[in-house]
């Protein structure tokens, strides 16, 4: 099957690798929480208003055996701006069924986002704000409870 007819709704490769998952699952939750590293880098420190960001998550097992971190909701991962859930102050509705994202041996996992440039800003009515001139922090995280594994840039628009 191509690669982007596997890719997860979420951005990951979903291979069902069953086997990786079975063996993954002897890794405790809380060593395969700390086992995971997260960083987030764009491509530039500074924009200009309007500019669209890209923003480069990469996630990784740095241990030499797989393993399977278990999330409370269907979100693996996420990415905020100034602390916003992807620029966006949208009431967001947890899951109730749990997500799981595995690893082979020191696995990386790469995603791309962009954002805008802009906020999305939810009341009675949907509109999209651009960025005003300054700094703005870009952050990733992998979607557990507690202490989660995470990274944060700055960018500045000008």
């Amino acid at each position: 099957m191509p690669r982007d007819e596997r890719e997860h709704r979420h951005g990951l490769d979903d291979t069902r690798d069953h086997l990786r998952r079975l063996f993954g699952s002897f890794v405790p939750q809380p060593v395969a929480r700390r086992a995971v590293a997260v960083s987030v880098t764009t491509d530039a420190d500074r924009y200009t208003v309007g500019d669209r960001i890209p923003i480069t998550v990469e996630f990784r097992n740095r241990l030499p055996v797989p393993l399977t971190v278990r999330t409370p909701g269907k979100r693996l991962w996420g990415w905020t701006v100034d602390g916003e859930l992807e620029a966006s102050d949208e009431p967001r509705r947890r899951s109730s069924d749990g997500g799981s994202l595995a690893f082979s041996p020191r696995e990386r996992k790469e995603i791309t986002r962009t954002w805008d440039g802009r906020f999305k800003r939810v009341d009675d009515r949907t509109r999209w704000v651009p960025a005003d001139p300054g700094e703005y922090e870009i952050g990733a995280f992998l979607a557990i409870d507690g202490d989660r594994p995470a990274d944060s840039t700055t960018v500045r628009i000008e």
